[in-house]
């Protein structure tokens, strides 16, 4: 069902500068690709002219037109002569840009699944050994850990652990100014862009802390991912400790 985009109902595009710090067809880019994979653009919606999005961002109908252009050969948005530019809803799997930035968790279909994210814990503290090796910074250096829960439809689907090294990023947030999203974050403030994981992934019985956070009933299997993310330098950026529950999602993995 084909729906027509209403700007006066959803919260309008923050309009975007040079300083933004990536370039700005890929930072318009990012915010339509969040926008649709939220629901906030449903499939079905048709989008506005491209100089009345242009408009809404603050860019140029050429910077807009390289956007859409992009996100329809990924599959998100189709165009249509008679009707204009639609969203699809869909991303496709195979596309590592979609792999780095969205969540990989599915539903039993396949289908992507967007996830609320709660924060439950927030430090700064000293990068233990093994920490600093794997960021490839000194032992001792300070770091931001975060705790935090994802769900899905309501349902606990992840808890996790992320450490990043402080030096990379000034001025990082406190806590309750700590946006949801963190990688178009620190795409967007720090023009820090992952572009490659590497992932361990064990499976293991759940402990009493899967059991409360994840809203389990013991015994019980989750998945333990591992994982070193490293930006467009080839530098470790994320240092992150994710456990799952499958029960009712699947973990998709694909890349070529």
């Amino acid at each position: 069902m084909q729906k027509n985009y209403d700007a006066d109902n959803r919260a309008s595009f923050t309009r975007l500068s040079e300083g933004e710090g990536a370039p700005l067809y890929e930072v318009v880019k990012r915010r339509l690709s969040e926008s649709i994979l939220s629901g906030e653009l449903p499939a079905g919606t048709i989008l506005p002219s491209e100089s009345s999005l242009a408009a809404e961002f603050g860019v140029s109908v050429g910077t807009m037109r390289k956007a859409l252009s992009a996100l329809t050969a990924e599959g998100m948005l189709m165009r249509r002569r008679k009707t204009g530019t639609v969203v699809t809803g869909w991303a496709p799997l195979h596309n590592l840009s979609h792999f780095f930035q969205y969540f990989r968790l599915h539903d039993k279909s396949g289908g992507l699944l967007q996830s609320d994210t709660t924060l439950l814990d927030y430090q700064q503290s000293s990068a233990t050994p093994d920490e600093a090796e794997k960021l490839q910074i000194a032992p001792g250096e300070p770091v931001y850990r975060l705790k935090r829960l994802r769900r899905v439809k309501g349902l606990a689907a992840m808890h996790e652990q992320l450490v990043l090294p402080a030096a990379r990023l000034p001025d990082f947030p406190l806590a309750e100014h700590l946006p949801p999203l963190l990688y178009r974050y620190l795409f967007e403030r720090y023009d820090v862009r992952v572009a490659a994981v590497r992932e361990q992934i064990t499976a293991t019985l759940a402990s009493e802390e899967d059991a409360e956070r994840l809203e389990l009933d013991l015994p019980q299997a989750v998945l333990v991912i591992d994982e070193i993310s490293f930006d467009q330098s080839a530098t470790p950026v994320i240092l992150a400790h994710h456990r799952f529950s499958t029960e009712h999602f699947m973990y998709v993995n694909e890349i070529r």
